[in-house]
């Protein structure tokens, strides 16, 4: 009988019985295993050290007093508060303790004990513009997550520059003065625009500073509303030049409603930007295209306006020139 073994059963130099393909593939399997059991244990311990540090900084329950104790010395107060949108709090959580007063001004344990020491309690009249907004943002952030890149931040101006928990004027919003009032405390420059002969109706009430910006910052300038179209800020209302259009006019979809329009107010009808529609469209259509295309002499196409024939000139679903 053929007793050799086979050359594809041994390789050169290995001892008959032996596998090192196996033991190879077995050391590779045990350090993964302990990569794998390294990274799981950092996160952990990570975390846990963290929770950790987050408790040893949290004020103990025994260091919050409850509203009851904050009523002996500003009932009045406490008393405005039963109509705060804040008061949701304390319902949530059933009238616990640190969750009316305490859960804005801080652990009042320290203040009561230091008989009414100002020293031991947050004030927000006293806190620097950042700490006060961290206090209002501990809880807005999720509401306001753009605040702290927005122009009224960067100016320092606060959420109480604005709000008032104790003393709001508006029910809703908790501000200190209605719009439009509260937005020209700082904005003086913009009113004049809302006097114009053709202005949007902010002073009568009609329309709101914040329909069409967002004070709580944006990624647009102006703090205006950021919209994929940043155009439905002005066609939410102005539905019928909203489209879209089969031929669109390029300016609407390149510079948006402001290419033609002052959005506060102007001397203007139709809030444009010019007081002579020839000259507004001139500006991208030249003079000598529209005597040339229209057969008009020098200065007559002053007497013709061009939306007189390119009626639907923010757009047309039958006519890539806007004609009727």
């Amino acid at each position: 009988m053929h007793d050799e073994v086979p050359v594809t059963q041994m390789q050169t130099g290995a001892a008959p019985g032996r596998r090192p393909g196996l033991r190879a593939f077995l050391m590779v399997l045990l350090g993964a295993a302990m990569i794998c059991a390294t990274a799981h244990a950092g996160p952990a311990g990570a975390n846990k050290a963290a929770g950790a540090k987050a408790q040893a900084g949290a004020p103990a329950s025994s260091d919050f007093v409850g509203s009851d104790v904050c009523a002996a010395c500003h009932q009045a107060q406490v008393d405005k508060f039963a109509n705060n949108p804040h008061q949701k709090m304390v319902l949530m959580h059933g009238g616990a303790a640190g969750m009316t007063c305490e859960n804005c001004h801080g652990p009042g344990k320290a203040h009561v004990e230091g008989g009414g020491d100002k020293t031991k309690i947050f004030q927000f009249s006293k806190a620097s513009a950042k700490d006060a907004d961290a206090k209002c943002l501990s809880c807005h952030a999720g509401a306001h997550p753009d605040f702290e890149r927005s122009p009224h931040a960067k100016a320092g101006v606060s959420c109480i520059s604005c709000h008032s928990i104790h003393d709001a004027k508006t029910k809703e919003q908790l501000l200190k003065a209605s719009q439009p009032t509260l937005c020209f405390q700082c904005h003086g420059d913009t009113k004049p625009a809302f006097g114009m002969p053709f202005h949007h109706p902010v002073e009568e009430g009609v329309v709101q500073c914040s329909d069409c910006h967002d004070v709580h910052g944006t990624f647009g300038p102006n703090n205006l509303r950021s919209a994929v179209d940043q155009s439905k800020i002005c066609t939410k209302c102005h539905t019928d030049v909203r489209g879209p259009f089969v031929y669109e006019h390029a300016p609407v979809k390149a510079e948006g409603c402001l290419g033609c329009h002052s959005p506060h107010g102007s001397q203007n009808a139709r809030m444009l930007n010019m007081p002579s529609i020839n000259t507004l469209c001139n500006q991208c259509h030249s003079r000598v295209a529209n005597a040339t295309v229209h057969g008009m002499g020098a200065g007559s196409d002053e007497l013709v306006p061009c939306t007189s024939c390119h009626t639907y000139i923010h757009g047309s679903n039958i006519n890539a020139a806007f004609l009727r």
